[in-house]
């Protein structure tokens, strides 16, 4: 398998700490591509990268409407 290249171009918001592991909204570019919008779990320390979603500009404004809409 490739190795994955990524730059955290800028970073947003921690959203919550596990431990070692953070879970952390943030621009990234993937192997050298535009950045876009991700939404997943770091572990800086070890280098270790979990799952998560990347999301594009018109998806995170379709997620704000959404998310304004929802009663906590």
């Amino acid at each position: 398998m490739a190795d994955i290249k990524y730059e955290i171009t800028e970073r947003i918001a921690v959203l919550s700490e596990k431990g070692k592991w953070t879970k952390e909204f943030n621009k990234v570019s993937w192997n050298e591509r535009t950045a876009k919008y991700d939404l997943r779990d770091w572990n800086h320390d070890d280098g270790k990268i979990g799952k998560g979603i990347t999301l594009t500009d018109e998806e995170v404004q379709n997620l704000k409407q959404v998310l304004s809409t929802i009663e906590l």
